[in-house]
Order: structure tokens, then C-alpha cells, then sequence
């Protein structure tokens, strides 16, 4: 077999290269491209099987509108306020903090919307089963102090809002169901 020069193996190695990143970048630009749609057979193995569910999410514009719509209910009051909107895992949507809201109320908000979806109840409700069961504070991300709402949907929870800063949780809480209330529920 004859030996290659030096040249000759790097100018072949650069043309592989470049073959194997023109496939690449087909492949890539092919798959970037509107998905497929899921075979017909496959959904409905699925759907006669049960092995689909369909929950009901609040969008991000629904829960900036109700955080807005929030922040502008302790506004009128003099309040400053932290509003965050979690979805129904609890994962955060929104938050906002009001102009001169305390350091404290940011985390404050996000663990009230937490604990207000996670037991689809007010969180002042909330902090009355403490009395029953103390160790419920215990529970991470939770903060058992009025503040929190849920919002819902055919009666399941869907997200949850949560307010801190106001003098009162009672305030709090009003808040935050002005938030609930500007989605219709």
C-alpha cells in the first residue's frame, strides 16, 4: 500500500469533516423544522389507554395580569407589596415587587402562592389547621401565614398567588384575592 504525503491525509481528513458537518447540519436544520405530527394510531393507543391527562395551566399573560392586577389593589391602599403567581407545581410564574416593598416580602409571596396551590386553600385557613397539626410548617417551601390564594378551575387548582408586605396578612390575603379575582374565578 503506498503511503499518503502529509498534505494529501490533511486535505481528506478536512473533506470528511466537512461531509460529516454538512450531514450534521442537514440533520440539524431538518429537525428544527416543524415537528411531525404524532402518528394517529399512536395517540389513540393512548388515549383508549389512559395514559394521557389533560390539566389546565394559567398562562403567563393570566398571571402577569392577575400580579398586576394585584399590586394595583395595595396600591390603592398605600401598600407595598411583593405579589408572586406560581403555577400548579408550584413552580413560579411571576413575581413582582412593588416599589418599596421589603426585602423579606419577595420570598414571602413566592412561599404563600406555594402553600395556597398546594392545598388549593387560602393560606389564612391554612394557618388554622396548624393548631391540629404543628408540624405542617415543617413542610419546605411553605409559609402558614394569610397572604396566599388559589386560583382555580372546574374546581381543581391551577396556580397560586401569594402576597407579602402589607401590615397584615389579612391585607395580604385581600390582595391576592384581587389578583384571583381580575382572572374571573
Amino acid at each position: 500500500m503506498k503511503k499518503l504525503s502529509l498534505r494529501t491525509r490533511v486535505l481528506t481528513g478536512a473533506a470528511v469533516v466537512a461531509v460529516l458537518g454538512a450531514g450534521t447540519f442537514g440533520a440539524m436544520s431538518a429537525s428544527a423544522s416543524t415537528p411531525a405530527a404524532a402518528p394517529a394510531a399512536a395517540v389513540q393507543a393512548d388515549a383508549a389507554n389512559r395514559n394521557l391527562q389533560q390539566t389546565t395551566h394559567l398562562t403567563v399573560e393570566a398571571a402577569t395580569k392577575a400580579a398586576r392586577a394585584t399590586l394595583d389593589a395595595a396600591k390603592k391602599e398605600n401598600q407595598r407589596v411583593s405579589v408572586a403567581v406560581v403555577d400548579r407545581n408550584g413552580n413560579t410564574l411571576v413575581t413582582l415587587r412593588g416599589d418599596g416593598a421589603g426585602p423579606q416580602s419577595y420570598e414571602s409571596a413566592v412561599k404563600k402562592a406555594y402553600t395556597a396551590v398546594s392545598w388549593n386553600a387560602p393560606t389564612s385557613e391554612l394557618t388554622k389547621r396548624l393548631a391540629n397539626v404543628p408540624t405542617l410548617k415543617d413542610i419546605p417551601g411553605t409559609l402558614f401565614l394569610a397572604g396566599g390564594a388559589p386560583v382555580t378551575a372546574k374546581d381543581a387548582p391551577i396556580a397560586g398567588i401569594g402576597v407579602a408586605g402589607a401590615p397584615s396578612g389579612d391585607l395580604d390575603e385581600k390582595f391576592a384575592r384581587a389578583g384571583v379575582a381580575s382572572l374571573g374565578n
